[in-house]
């Protein structure tokens, strides 16, 4: 499967069937910190992804306004 990643920006290919936690952990990646997205979609960790998806792994980014 194609995996499309940020910080840094890489794209690396990875032999699928495979749940998105197998994913996270073959990229040393920790679950909690980051989103898996398939096309529109956000997928959980127990999802299973196919030879033939195409993924993009976004760090988890929290914010806000301090007063």
């Amino acid at each position: 499967m194609k995996v499309q990643l940020s910080h840094p920006e890489r794209q690396v290919e990875i032999k699928g069937p495979k749940r998105v936690r197998e994913l996270l952990r073959d990229l040393n990646l920790v679950a909690e910190a980051h989103l898996v997205i398939r096309g529109d979609d956000l997928v959980t960790e127990d999802e299973l992804l196919k030879d033939d998806d195409s993924v993009e792994v976004r760090p988890v980014i929290s914010g806000g306004s301090y007063q």
